[in-house]
Formats: C-alpha cells, structure tokens, sequence
C-alpha cells in the first residue's frame, strides 16, 4: 500500500447512504434521504455533480434502504460524466459493516461523504493538508463559531483532533465534524466484523493515538439530515448570482497609504462604477461589499462618518439603477488580531453565512494582494482589477460571456480580459 509522498490524490468517493432518514419522514416513505428532491432534482445530484466538477472519477454508493430508487435514477453514473458503482446491504447494517463490506472494492485513498451532508469542498487544499500530515485520516471539520449546530469534536491548535462525540455532550468540544473524510485504507482493516458505527469505532481510536487530523472551515454546511435544515438547503441551491467587491480602488478612487476618505465630501467613483453595478443588477447579480476601514481605529473619523458615505453610496447607486445588497467593514487598526480585517476572510465567512453564499461560485473583485489572499483564504473565485482595467471591463465581459451566443462559441471558465485575473481555489 503507497504512503507519504507515493500516495496519490482521491479519485475514488465513497458516500454513506443507507439508513432510513426516519427524521425526514413522510418524505422517506417512498425514497432514501438522499433522493428528498431540492430544488427539483434529489440532493445526492448534487454531490455527484460536485464530485465530478472536482476531478473525481468514481464513486461508491453504499445503500441499504430502497436501495433500488437510486440505481434506477443514476444508473452507471454515464449520465453525468462519472462512474457510479453500488454495494447493497441490510437496512439494519450500521456504517461500519458496510464500510467493511465494501473493503474490497475501496481504493488505497478514498474520499468519505454522508449523504446528507454538502460543502463546497475543496479537494486541493484538503488534499495538501492530509498529504503533509503522514496521518491516515482527516475529516473536514465545521468551526461552528456561529453556533450553527452541536459541536461533536475538539480540535487541537496544531489540528489534531483529541476528542470525536458524536453524542455532542463533551464540554471541550469546539467543531462539527461533517464528513468530506480522505481515508486510507488501511484504516478499515482494524474495523471488525461486528455491526458497529464507523464514526464511533474508529475515529475516537484515531483521534487517541494522534492519527486524526482535521481540515477546518468557517464556510457553513447545508443539510437534509432534517426537517428543519429544509429551507436554507433549498435557498442555498438557488443559486442566486453574487459579486463581491472591495471598495477604495474599485469603485472609488483609493487614497494614498495611510489616508482615508473620512467624510462623503472626499468620496469620489471610479469612471463607470455606476454602469457597472446597474449591470450587474441587470444581469441578475446581488452586489456585496467588503472593505477595511482602519480609519475609524485610528481616530481620523467615526462611525457615523462611515455609515453616512455608505447611505449616500447607495442612494445614488439606486438612481443609477443599481443596487448595493449589503456592506460589511472591518474598523479595527493594521495590528488588530482581529478575523475581519482583511486579508484575514471573517468579512466573506460573514457574508456567506447572512445570505447563504457558495463562496466557491462566487466572485471577489479586488486591486490588491490583501483581496486575493483573502479570496483565496474563503475559496472565492478572485477577479483582480486596476484603474487600467476597471470594473466596468470586466463586468461587461462577464455579462458577455454569460449569453446565449458566447456559450455556443467558447467555454465560459476562465475567460478574462487582458490585464484582468481571475483565479479559481478549487
């Protein structure tokens, strides 16, 4: 079996999915619970169609409940563009034993999903994380500052995980570990042959002999394990278009190092920023800001300064036609320690979590290296821009390779204009 260095990067996915989703009952009665429609197709599409978008070339389903509704809707998974394979157990057969029964058919490093779990995942980093660990398994792991669920582990400042509770009752405990597992194979040798949970058997084993390691993220979860995650999955799976922008030196003229627009008077908008945000919301876009305001930190102006150039921002956005949908800052000096300021993501996480955002789809537009480190930090796509090539440009090209006549003639991935970059963190 490969370790360190040798092992190579997952292609296999694995997805637990057997059980009965007794908690979404009546929608189970006729279907498992990775088969509960959102937003018009069954939730496990879309962790097929996101496997498939992050390289993925196989996946294992280990069904036990109606297994038959879901090979008769993915088949062998030609459909879309991925192998989809099956291992068929007893309903009452708890992970463990159909982890164990699919021994056979596991990779030497495979990824380990719920079915009932999505996160915008990110196989490269996660697979830089575990690489460099020499351990033989890493969970994803939720920091749950938000409070968003039960914490169900405590992760150590040098990432180990010391204590796995799926019961969620531990004091210490500090995250939600929510699957997106890379495990090696070698781990499921030590499962026995008994009727046991996985996640209870062996990750608690793990995490006391320091082999368990977690990939952490402030990017929320989305849910069908019950009823009541129901309508955030289903809004989140809308898709609703969002461009977030940083402020000085994209829409407005940026001051000099150390220097402030203090007051609305000094304010003053690039050459088309109005035309931008007006197609953008044209085009079907939410617009969101994200800026670093030290200045209220550092005593040149207050808070009331603040939100007076903002009103007026949107005030005379809205005449133009567009339309701000919110504004986040960071008032706190260069040497705060705080999760705000950029390049530091606090301000995108915050964002993702008031209006349910894929950051990984969704746009950051800046004009400096603080903008695409924070980009990178939330997983966003980043769109550098400069007063050469301002954001009217690249608006106009994106809307452009959005219509019906740029799909017939190009891919819209990666097109950008000169001078513009835009940079994916898959």
């Amino acid at each position: 079996m490969p370790h360190g260095r040798s092992l190579k990067r997952p292609t296999q996915a694995v997805i637990l999915a057997g059980g009965r989703g007794t908690r979404l009952k009546p929608l189970t009665d006729t279907r498992p619970k990775p088969m509960v429609e959102i937003q018009g197709k069954p939730f496990l599409e879309y962790q097929i169609e996101q496997l498939r978008e992050q390289g993925f070339e196989r996946v294992l389903l280990l069904l036990g409940y109606l297994p038959e509704v879901v090979r008769d809707y993915f088949g062998n998974g030609r459909r879309w563009g991925i192998k989809i394979e099956y291992s068929v157990t007893a309903v009452e057969d708890e992970t463990g034993r159909r982890i164990k029964f699919a021994e056979p058919f596991l990779d030497p490093c495979f990824l380990l999903m719920y079915c009932d779990n999505y996160w915008p995942m990110q196989i490269d980093k996660m697979w830089q994380r575990f690489k460099s660990s020499g351990v033989p398994a890493m969970i994803t792991v939720y920091s749950n500052k938000d409070g968003y669920t039960r914490n169900s582990v405590r992760v150590e400042p040098d990432g180990f995980v010391s204590i796995y509770d799926k019961s969620c009752v531990h004091p210490d405990l500090n995250g939600v570990e929510i699957s997106y597992a890379i495990l090696k194979k070698e781990i499921v040798h030590r499962l026995s042959e008994k009727n046991l949970l996985f996640e209870t058997t062996v990750y608690p084993s793990l995490a006391e002999r320091r082999e368990l390691i977690a990939f952490i993220t402030d990017h929320r979860y989305l849910s069908v394990g019950a009823h009541p995650r129901l309508p955030l999955t289903e809004d989140f799976f809308k898709g609703t278009k969002t461009v977030i922008l940083d402020r000085d030196g994209v829409l407005n003229r940026k001051p000099s190092r150390a220097e402030y627009v203090r007051r609305w008077q000094e304010f003053e908008w690039l050459p088309g920023a109005w035309t931008a945000l007006r197609l953008l919301r044209d085009g079907g876009y939410r617009v969101i800001i994200v800026s670093n305001q030290a200045g209220i930190a550092r005593g040149v102006m207050t808070e009331a300064d603040l939100a007076e150039i903002h009103q007026r921002m949107r005030e005379e956005v809205a005449a133009a036609g567009g339309k701000i949908e919110a504004i986040y800052y960071c008032p706190h000096d260069w040497d705060a320690d705080c999760e705000c300021r950029k390049p530091k993501p606090g301000m995108l996480f915050q964002a993702q979590h008031d209006l349910n955002l894929d950051l990984t789809r969704t746009f950051f537009v800046g004009d400096d290296e603080l903008d695409g480190e924070a980009a990178d930090r939330a997983g966003c796509l980043f769109v550098q821009i400069s007063e050469e090539r301002p954001l009217i440009e690249w608006v106009r090209q994106l809307l452009k390779d959005e219509s019906p006549e740029a799909e017939e003639t190009h891919e819209k991935a990666g097109v950008a204009l000169p001078g513009v970059t835009v940079t994916s963190n898959r």
